[in-house]
């Protein structure tokens, strides 16, 4: 790779690493998984990226391989015994007023976000992340129609999951 062609990488990969760190958080439990999967992610986009066109815009690109890589990953992981999260476990520090109702609800968000299939995980997360269902499509490689169907299907299941 051509140091300009690095620099490209680099520079695009900065300004973009928030995707990679969101699709972490969706598929992993702990700081470690998080870390590790992030890695990979990088490493597959260092990969293809010199065959990277430009067709589509680089963050959509990002996403796909960041996505394709996070599910082939979690599939291999499932075939692996689970370990205990520490997730839950809470440290007592100095005593001070805190409403946690945002963070509990997003906990729950993600909690019945991660029920879902690995295609379906990803649909929610581009439609969380305020992409139009044009560049959804582009990036999970279904049609438009076929994501918005998908989509409302998803949040009647959410919807139950959420509200029983």
């Amino acid at each position: 790779m051509t140091k300009e062609l690095e620099h490209r990488f680099v520079t695009q990969l900065e300004e973009n690493q928030n995707i990679v760190h969101k699709i972490c958080r969706l598929y992993t439990n702990d700081q470690a998984s998080h870390n590790d999967l992030f890695q990979e992610i990088t490493i597959q986009l260092w990969k293809a990226y010199p065959k990277f066109r430009g067709d589509s815009k680089f963050s959509t690109w990002m996403y796909r391989v960041a996505l394709n890589t996070a599910i082939t990953l979690y599939r291999k992981k499932k075939r692996r015994i689970d370990t205990a999260s520490f997730e839950n476990i809470s440290f007592k520090i100095k005593a001070e007023p805190y409403d946690d109702t945002i963070e509990e609800q997003l906990k729950l968000m993600y909690s019945a976000v991660k029920t879902l299939n690995d295609i379906d995980k990803a649909l929610v997360f581009l439609y969380l992340e305020d992409k139009n269902y044009k560049e959804i499509s582009e990036t999970l490689g279904i049609t438009e129609v076929n994501a918005r169907v998908k989509m409302n299907r998803i949040k009647e299941k959410l919807r139950k999951i959420l509200n029983p």
